[in-house]
């Protein structure tokens, strides 16, 4: 493989590491890593890493040399963390992860193109196939396509309920003008307006996912107060039972009474014998003795 200017310094290029050595060293760094991700994390965001891996390695970097589809499938390495972050925050993929990912796939079109047609010379040397060395014309129509994409994406956020709608007013500006150069890299096909486009790019995509964060729709988290009311609280529909009919007499007549014969008798309990009270003792009367002659 001929190195480019890029990377003729890179320590597998000059021979200071085997090819056995990168690849150890690559299984030492991505095997831990992705089995951290899986089970410090959650099983999805590794299942993600461990994709992105491969997609890399395997589909990405042979692609380079055989297709200009490297540069889509390079796209869609590139979204992946954003969505492993997402999912590493919330255990889901859903569309806040798949926008955060539409934000970088459609951000790197630009940047990279732009990139790539500075480098045309260096990547044509080293049998890269490139946009920019065998499509010049698509190169630039696919980094204008992406750049008026940003602006179609700011928009689904308030759409998707995950930021205000402020969100699409403030980050228009920004995206207006990575737009405007794209269309001038598009337009003039030269170096100048290639290079203007990619130092545009360095800041947009920060800025751009800060505007994000200042603007994301406030959410409930766990452990707040508890939801309030949402409606008017009921209403009684009807007056309140009242009754309906006079209080309730006595029906029949009085209970005639009885004959005296047969009256009952009332009952005595039978009182306690009254209590005898001690009589005094008699003292016995003194004798008299006889008189003494």
């Amino acid at each position: 493989m001929t190195p480019t200017d890029r990377t003729r310094t890179r320590p597998l290029v000059r021979g200071q590491i085997s090819p056995l050595h990168a690849v150890l060293f690559a299984a030492g760094c991505g095997v831990p890593g992705v089995a951290m991700l899986t089970l410090a994390v959650n099983p999805l965001t590794g299942f993600l890493g461990a994709l992105n891996i491969v997609l890399y390695t395997c589909c990405y970097t042979p692609l380079k040399r055989l297709s200009i589809a490297n540069t889509w499938v390079g796209a869609v390495v590139g979204a992946i963390p954003p969505v492993m972050g997402w999912t590493a925050a919330t255990g889901s993929l859903d569309l806040g992860a798949l926008l955060l990912g539409g934000f970088l796939y459609c951000w790197q079109f630009p940047h990279f193109n732009a990139l790539s047609w500075n480098l045309r010379e260096d990547y044509s040397r080293g049998g890269y196939r490139m946009m920019s060395v065998t499509h010049p014309a698509l190169c630039r129509r696919v980094a204008l396509r992406h750049s008026l994409g940003l602006i179609g994406l700011s928009a689904l956020g308030p759409a998707l309920d995950l930021t205000t709608w402020t969100f699409p007013l403030v980050s228009l500006p920004i995206n207006l003008y990575i737009s405007y150069l794209a269309f001038r890299f598009y337009r003039r096909a030269d170096r100048a307006s290639a290079r203007g486009l990619f130092f545009c790019s360095l800041w947009h995509l920060p800025m751009l996912l800060l505007l994000l964060l200042t603007c994301k729709r406030p959410r409930g988290e766990p452990g707040d107060s508890a939801p309030a009311l949402t409606g008017p609280a009921p209403a009684l529909t009807g007056p309140a039972p009242a009754l309906t009919g006079p209080a309730p007499a006595l029906t029949g007549p009085a209970p005639a009474t009885a004959h005296p014969a047969h009256r009952p008798r009332p009952c005595h309990s039978p009182q306690a014998p009254p209590v005898s009270q001690p009589r005094p003792a008699l003292m016995p009367s003194p004798t008299p003795h006889p008189p003494q002659s």
